[in-house]
């Protein structure tokens, strides 16, 4: 067990033909204003919305363990996840986003939703994680920042489906001087996000074997 995860549930207030499973990333927890943007606007859309808490943040320790103490915490709360009968979609933000990546095809996700992917520590585009993104096997969405250090859209690799939110860093923050602001930047990333899930096409959690 790598310990007690924690998920917050933000239902769909109509009939919901989702879930959208969202972790955070290893520098926050689920206060991250994209996670918080997401469960605000989507519920409304027929997306039911859960926020997870990876078990190092629940216990309160300040550094995420290694990826594969992460990923092994995601598939122990997976069935949670499944708990409400409907399609879902595995996403999350940085290091959240990486998780889901590696782990969504095996656990029988729809689709993958990686929200300021990192893929290169900053300053070294060398280091590459684009694999993890090519190698999903599932439909992905990224959704990054237009001055991103962890990778500018252009940068990622060629057929990448990728919503930018112009001026956005890491944490999609815009400076105040920045033609987009804030509340605008934020209102990309939730429509691009909806539409995306809309044109999904899910088949019914029995079906996937």
């Amino acid at each position: 067990m790598a310990g007690d995860a924690r998920i917050t549930w933000y239902h769909s207030t109509g009939e919901a033909h989702a879930v959208l499973a969202l972790g955070h990333g290893a520098g926050g927890g689920i206060e991250a204003r994209d996670l918080r943007a997401l469960a605000a606007a989507l519920p409304a859309t027929g997306v039911t919305v859960a926020l997870v808490e990876q078990p190092w943040r629940v216990a309160g320790k300040k550094v995420a363990p290694a990826p594969k103490t992460l990923d092994s915490a995601w598939r122990e709360l997976w069935p949670e996840l499944c708990s409400p009968g409907l399609p879902v979609v595995a996403g999350g933000r940085s290091a959240g986003a990486r998780v889901a990546c590696r782990t969504g095809r095996e656990l029988g996700a729809g689709a993958v939703l990686a929200l300021s992917f990192p893929l290169h520590p900053p300053g070294k585009p060398e280091k590459s994680r684009a694999g993890e993104l090519t190698g999903t096997g599932l439909p992905v969405l990224v959704v990054q920042g237009g001055r991103d250090p962890f990778g500018r859209p252009g940068e990622f690799p060629e057929g990448t489906r990728i919503v930018e939110v112009p001026d956005g860093d890491h944490g999609f923050a815009v400076p105040k001087r920045a033609e987009t602001g804030q509340e605008e930047a934020m209102a990309v990333l939730t429509d691009g996000v909806a539409g995306w899930l809309a044109g999904l096409s899910l088949p019914p959690v029995a079906d996937r074997r």
